[in-house]
């Protein structure tokens, strides 16, 4: 049979029919085990960096991530994460624009660049993918997650509705407006009741009073927390995530006991097939809308767009769009900075000075990074090297010592420091000190030598008064990424 003859035969396959007949027709094929495949998928590793008070820059670094995905044969991507972070201690911090629920809202405008501007009218909660160049989107984590008490990773946010919908839910709105195609819920509860399980937020509010039309993607083994102690009991895991309105369920290591699990629960009736068929219509819709029947696979025309000067040049626009001067000068009236590229003698301290793997942070490589050269890019001391004069010295150590400053005069010395890499839980940080004795590092050079000092962090980090007062100029520079060299 000709795919022309089965395109006539068969409404799902002709792209001229609406979204919404496709979908029912599709629907009407599928077996049960069909349906429930559809609500099940294994590991899709993903990072949701944080960046800058710039819409525009925003909206561009999405829509470069989505081009070299897509060349890449990706779809989807699990972004953007629209937390609102109010407490620093807690392990995602860097993963949120902001505090202020303002900010995150403006910013929650990533969702255009990864999926296209829907256009004038277009239905509010419906998703929305403009084409081959554009990815399926993510607004995470649906909610309350940057609010736990204690900045606890899977804690438990405490609050009144109207606070939830006020702080919280507000950047969602936005996401609601552009068109996000799905939404994650988080690993933490609302007043002690496990958002994976949330039938009122998750359904009543979400997708009939907000009126979203796309899916809900658990977290990874997300619905494992709804039961205590953890995954105690898997069938009501199942059971209740289901009902409360989660479409697909991330479950990379358990897949086949989730799928013969979800099926066991229809067939008892403990979960109605009207759900299953609102679920499967829920994620077909998003896979019609991105295309991905029509266009399944990689566009390789679109290959010369990864790692291109372009997308490079903006990763260095966001380098230094995002850099915070603390402090510039002892006296406002004699400011540090600049510095004097040709100095006779420059002293760089500290371990993140040369370290790519400290630069870039978690969710790089691996889950939670790590330290060293991890891939290719430019440490700060390799920069530091590449700027100044050729007649200038420039002399590193890691950790100094007394030894460092005999019989050397520095014009002044750039000293690297911060955390660790991490994510999540492994972030957790309860006094939010400069990690790898830091503080001492700073005191050390600052009491010998003009100090401009570099923090490398995910977050704010405590700096004492007494030391502050010691160094001449102060840089938040964040996780800068590979290309260090501005």
């Amino acid at each position: 049979m000709s795919e022309a003859t089965d395109s006539c035969r068969f409404i799902y396959k002709d792209p001229n029919w609406p979204i919404e007949a496709r979908v029912n027709d599709l629907l009407s094929h599928m077996s049960l085990k069909e349906k429930v495949g559809q609500m099940t998928c294994t590991e899709n590793p993903a990072a949701s960096p944080s960046t800058i008070k710039d819409l525009s820059i925003v909206e561009r670094i999405a829509a470069a991530t989505a081009l070299e995905l897509r060349a890449t044969g990706t779809n989807f991507s699990v972004a953007p994460c629209v937390a609102v972070m109010r407490d620093p201690r807690w392990g995602r911090c860097y993963e949120s624009f902001s505090e202020d629920s303002e900010i995150v809202s403006a910013m929650a405008s990533a969702v255009v660049g990864y999926q296209g501007i829907p256009p004038e009218g277009h239905p509010n909660g419906y998703p929305y993918v403009a084409g081959r160049t554009k990815v399926i989107a993510c607004a995470k984590h649906f909610v309350g997650d940057g609010g736990t008490e204690f900045g606890l990773m899977e804690g438990n946010t405490v609050s009144s509705f109207e606070d939830l919908e006020r702080i919280h839910m507000k950047p969602y709105l936005d996401c609601l407006a552009h068109g996000v195609s799905t939404i994650m819920p988080s690993y933490t509860s609302w007043n002690g009741t496990r958002m994976h399980g949330h039938c009122f937020l998750l359904t009543d509010i979400l997708k009939e009073k907000l009126g979203f039309k796309g899916f809900l993607l658990s977290d990874w083994e997300g619905i494992d927390t709804i039961c205590e102690p953890y995954r105690a009991d898997y069938r009501h895991c199942v059971l209740t995530s289901v009902n409360a309105g989660v479409d697909m369920n991330m479950e990379p290591l358990r897949y086949e006991e989730y799928f013969e699990t979800l099926i066991s629960l229809v067939e008892s009736g403990e979960i109605p097939m009207s759900r299953i068929d609102d679920a499967v219509k829920r994620i077909l819709k998003v896979k019609f809308i991105a295309d991905l029947f029509e266009h399944p696979f990689a566009d390789r025309s679109l290959l010369d767009m990864v790692g291109c000067k372009v997308h490079r040049e903006l990763a260095r626009e966001a380098v230094r769009k995002s850099l915070i001067l603390l402090k510039n000068g002892k006296d406002p009236e004699k400011p540090f900075l600049p510095l004097d590229k040709n100095a006779r003698r420059i002293l760089v301290i500290g371990r993140h000075a040369d370290d790519l793997g400290y630069q870039c942070g978690g969710w790089t490589i691996t889950k939670y990074g790590t330290s060293g050269r991890i891939t290719i890019g430019t440490t700060i001391l390799e920069g530091i090297k590449e700027a100044v004069g050729e007649h200038s010295e420039v002399i590193y150590e890691q950790n100094p010592s007394s030894a460092t400053f005999e019989g050397l005069e520095f014009s002044y010395a750039i000293v690297v420091v911060g955390e660790p890499t991490y994510a999540e839980g492994r972030g957790y940080n309860v006094e939010l000190k400069i990690p790898f004795d830091g503080a001492n590092v700073i005191n050390m050079v600052a009491e010998r030598v003009p100090t401009l000092v570099v923090l490398i962090s995910g977050r704010p980090l405590v700096l004492e008064p007494e030391l502050l007062e010691k160094m001449d100029a102060l840089v938040a520079a964040w996780c800068q990424g590979v290309k260090e060299r501005e």
